[in-house]
């Protein structure tokens, strides 16, 4: 009869939420936490080369370090770190005596099998259990997984994982690749699975996987709080719970749902992880989970325009994130539409010399809204609204290149609407060329008031006035003058928008006079 071990990988790929900033004493107690709910099998963190060791992080580069959050007193349970192929160096590995990690889980794509086997051998002939971790189990075709199976059976190793990188596998698929390690893979071998959750089947698959017919030892992979990347993991809470009531599981959950109190809730409601469309459509596309989080910290397309992105995407493109390739393909899909500027010569002949209120919708435009009327009435000879109309003053245009704005503007004010051409829109006042009006820092390279600000100095605008462009508070509700404009990013995101702000609104400023009307709270204008 088979024997199901739980292994939780909460401080390795949970790290991807926080930077594996856990915390030293955090990461003790989720160790002991994890310990006391009797875990088979607990995963500490990365084992990596490629990095300057912090104690608060769970990016180790030697035993030594994660060995000093591994109790002395272990209680029969497997210590273990993720290394990824070509990010460690198996031969400095010390031989093991006990110390440290009890194992070392390789991780490797398709394209690098051979080296990553290699890699599992020398870990194996150190004397660690080896966990051979093939990514993107899905990407190999029936006859490249055979293969692997029986290369994996000449090393092998302690277990050979399934891994559903994607988080796109069904039921189908999960079966189908378990039935051929069933039926290849050497007895000895344990067979594991790692789940992400894009398409909400992590826990359902891995039920699955309880019931099914075998007399195999299985892993099954899971993190408190469901904490990983993007979607996140399944979820070791329910799935200990699921395993109690149905596999003659002996765990506590109340351990975890102190850590989930005390430690993850924090983090979750700083970065919340968990099902979202963009991760949906990744998995729907197979691709790597990264480009939809690229793609929705733009927040300037719909659901349908992140799907037909996805879909233009290379197939050797997919499964390895690379950011200079979604940037550009991004920009390319922005840049496909049409521009109508039947208009350009009126609208140069109403700006040109002339001084331009812009007011964008941050919330300083409800604190100094006298400021801003005060400025159209005596100082500005035209005024422009961004991706929004001011109730407060009826500006001459308004200029949208966020797609989803321009939807929720009143279908009344279009024969004012100043629109990009990544907008498919008729009825609009003038149709202005995208790709024209980006600049060169990547965090606010589309940025709607950048993109203003660059438009009226090539229409020879002779000073700008701007309103409620105030930068961005990692706290989100604090930055519109709207709340229905609020959107949700990571901080590191709302943080280089800012310095992206200052940095592009410096460099125009020696091309063109900028003023402030309101006052901005994280753009800094010198």
């Amino acid at each position: 009869m088979k024997h199901i071990q739980a292994l939780d990988c909460t401080l390795r790929d949970g790290g991807y939420c926080n930077d594996c900033h856990f915390g030293f004493e955090n990461e003790k107690k989720i160790v002991a936490g994890l310990m006391e709910a009797n875990i088979d099998i607990i995963e500490c963190g990365f084992f990596m080369n490629t990095v300057t060791y912090d104690k608060d992080h769970t990016r180790f580069t030697s035993l030594d370090q994660v060995a000093k959050i591994i109790p002395e007193k272990r209680d029969g349970k497997i210590f273990v770190m993720l290394a990824d192929h070509g990010k460690f160096v198996p031969e400095d590995l010390p031989v093991y005596d006990g110390s440290s990690i009890d194992g070392l889980r390789v991780a490797f794509h398709k394209k690098d099998m051979l080296g990553g086997l290699e890699d599992c051998r020398i870990v194996k002939e150190k004397g660690y259990k080896v966990f051979v971790q093939a990514m993107v189990s899905v990407s190999y075709t029936d006859e490249e997984f055979l293969e692997l199976i029986r290369c994996v059976n000449e090393v092998e190793p302690y277990a050979f994982y399934i891994v559903d990188s994607f988080g796109m596998m069904k039921k189908k698929d999960l079966t189908r690749l378990f039935y051929m390690v069933e039926h290849n893979l050497k007895d000895t071998i344990k067979i594991g699975f790692h789940s992400h959750n894009n398409m909400q089947l992590a826990y359902s698959n891995a039920q699955a996987l309880v019931h099914i017919n075998t007399d195999r030892d299985l892993i099954i992979d899971s993190s408190v709080y469901g904490m990983g990347r993007g979607a996140g993991n399944l979820n070791t809470e329910l799935f200990l719970e699921y395993l109690n009531e149905n596999a003659d599981g002996k765990y506590e959950l109340k351990p975890l749902l102190t850590i989930i109190d005390e430690i993850l809730s924090g983090f979750y409601q700083r970065n919340p992880w968990g099902y979202s469309l963009p991760n949906y459509l990744s998995a729907k596309h197979n691709v790597h989970p990264n480009y939809a989080g690229y793609l929705d910290s733009k927040k300037t397309l719909t659901a349908q325009s992140m799907d037909e992105i996805f879909s233009l995407m290379d197939d050797d493109k997919r499964v390895s994130y690379d950011k200079d390739y979604i940037e550009d393909l991004y920009i390319k899909y922005m840049a496909t539409g049409k521009v109508n500027e039947t208009h350009l010569t009126d609208l140069k002949e109403m700006v040109y010399g002339k001084s331009v209120l812009i007011i964008a919708p941050g919330r300083s435009i409800v604190e100094e809204k006298e400021k801003i009327v005060q400025c159209a009435r005596y100082d500005a000879d035209v005024s422009i609204s961004i991706n929004f109309d001011y109730a407060e003053l009826d500006t001459d245009y308004i200029f949208l290149s966020n797609l989803r704005r321009f939807r929720e503007l009143d279908t009344s004010k279009r024969d004012k609407c100043i629109v990009t051409s990544n907008i498919p829109a008729v009825d609009v006042y003038l149709q202005t060329n995208y790709k024209t009006l980006l600049n060169d820092n990547n965090a606010v390279r589309d940025n709607a008031g950048m993109m203003l600000v660059k438009f009226l100095m090539q229409l020879g605008a002779r000073k700008v006035y701007i309103a409620g462009i105030d930068g961005y508070s990692t706290d989100p509700n604090q930055n519109f003058a709207d709340e229905k404009m609020t959107f949700y990013t990571k901080k590191a995101v709302f943080e280089a928008m800012n310095e992206g702000m200052t940095e592009v609104l410096k460099k125009y400023k020696e091309e063109i006079e900028i003023e402030y009307v309101t006052t901005p709270r994280f753009v800094v204008i010198e």
